[in-house]
């Protein structure tokens, strides 16, 4: 049993985690030799506001012979393959003589910092890129500066459009993560994956349970048979196990509420602290306190999953292979899918992903990097990536008879999806869930006073996200 600590101890534990989540992100490997120079002592400044142009979109096809585009991305495994691969394939095939040149980078933190360096710095740094793909809310802190374009006369336009269909194939979404009130559209997605509860279907049917749990109540009462089923044997080693094992990714916290009808925004400030909020993270205490979920020390859970010590455990679609490789590996044929997170206010999956944003450049290198996303979007490049990657599918169209069944039921609830929020700041306050959510279940927070969590939450995320 961890010890208590008291509400004070409580707030300095998550005001020292979020500093370190805010100051140093996500651990950066070392970025691969871009082939644009990468800045020394990079630093990271916000651009400077600067007022939207006008678009101007090239009419003379002319005009593009030779361009060469700098698409810069963080794209890792398959999908960093598989982007090499079209690249090669629009370079040898385009006919405008368009030469796209991909330059990689070890991760999202790194290349949001090589882009406000390179805007910074443009008349030295050799150039910024024409086309990049970024989390929307990264996305957002440069349309700020006035350095996004509007795609939509783009997607509109009579020769160089989308056609009829325009728009209207990419999931709604996917589409909404990226379009402002406004209408003006800042990107199209890169790719979008989800996270999901890994359910094992045998064993749940073992134990009494015919179907997928759809509601909180069904998913608490699976969680601890399949602990109760631990305590029958004579052994206390193992008297935890079963349910859940506790997953603190911010992506599983924001599931988590939005089952439960909450939210962490409104108008535009961060609200964590309210009644729904506050109901989810008691489910999930609870679940903890009452040996029907358990954190496991193992860096990813899927052995754990396969060896049935647990049977739900959260993980990304991109790691469906993995897991099935853990259920391979430990001659484990039963089966099992992905399913929503269920809340009492029905169930949700929670997609996040890079999407493809345009520069600000001259109107023969825009409409060149456009006709690259276009032409990435269309459905056989499409069809080929969602092969390939694992990952949702970003054209409603798009199928995939050979996948996986987790793939096919990934895909099934789509319509469940929701987004994160559309700030700027998310790219710094997600990691308040994270971190909340880790000093819950590390320090032995009681259950009573969550409340003073969620009330440390919101002064935390104001703080970090008026910097």
């Amino acid at each position: 049993m961890n010890p208590h600590v008291s509400r004070s101890l409580a707030a300095v534990l998550l005001s020292a985690a979020l500093l370190c989540a805010c100051t140093t992100g996500t651990p950066t490997p070392p970025a691969p030799t871009p082939l644009a120079p990468t800045l020394p002592g990079m630093p990271s400044p916000t651009p400077s506001l600067a007022p939207t142009p006008t678009v101007v979109i090239s009419e003379d096809p002319a005009a593009l012979r030779g361009v060469t585009l700098q698409v810069w991305n963080a794209f890792a495994g398959t999908s960093e393959q598989v982007f090499a691969s079209q690249v090669a394939q629009f370079n040898a095939s385009n006919q405008w003589g368009i030469v796209v040149n991909p330059v990689g980078y070890g991760d999202y933190t790194s290349l949001f910092e090589v882009v406000n360096g390179a805007v910074a710095n443009a008349s030295t740094s050799g150039g910024t890129p024409d086309l990049v793909a970024a989390l929307p809310e990264q996305t957002l802190t440069w349309e700020s500066a006035g350095l996004v374009v509007d795609l939509t006369p783009y997607t509109n336009h009579p020769v160089w459009g989308l056609g009829e269909a325009g728009l209207a194939g990419i999931p709604a979404v996917f589409r909404a993560q990226d379009t402002l009130p406004d209408g003006r559209l800042l990107g199209l997605p890169a790719e979008r994956s989800a996270r999901f509860l890994f359910y094992n279907q045998t064993w749940a049917r073992e134990l009494g349970f015919d179907s997928p749990p759809a509601t909180a109540d069904e998913f608490r009462q699976q969680a601890c048979a399949a602990n109760a089923s631990f305590r029958q044997n004579a052994s206390p080693q193992d008297d935890g196990y079963g349910g859940w094992i506790v997953d603190p990714s911010w992506q599983t916290t924001y599931a988590w509420m939005l089952t439960f009808g909450g939210s962490v925004e409104d108008g535009g400030a961060y609200t964590f602290s309210t009644d729904p909020n506050l109901a989810a993270l008691q489910f999930m205490k609870g679940l903890y306190d009452d040996n029907c979920a358990w954190i496991s020390l193992e860096p990813r859970p899927f052995d754990s999953f396969a060896a049935r010590s647990a049977l739900f455990v959260s993980g990304d679609l991109a790691e469906v292979a993995t897991q099935a490789e853990s259920m391979s590996r430990l001659n484990n044929s039963d089966q099992w899918t992905v399913i929503p997170y269920p809340g009492p206010d029905g169930r949700v999956m929670v997609t996040y992903g890079p999407s493809f944003s345009l520069l600000r450049s001259t109107p023969e290198r825009q409409l060149a990097a456009w006709l690259f996303l276009r032409w990435l979007l269309s459905p056989e490049n499409q069809s080929q990536w969602v092969a390939a990657s694992g990952l949702l599918p970003l054209l409603d169209f798009v199928q995939n008879p050979s996948a996986s069944p987790q793939w096919q039921a990934a895909v099934g609830e789509l319509s469940l999806a929701q987004g994160v929020p559309q700030l700027a700041s998310w790219r710094k306050v997600r990691y308040v869930l994270e971190d909340g959510t880790n000093v819950i279940f590390q320090t032995g927070i009681a259950i009573d006073k969550l409340p003073s969590i969620l009330i440390e939450m919101d002064a935390t995320a104001k703080e970090i996200s008026d910097q």
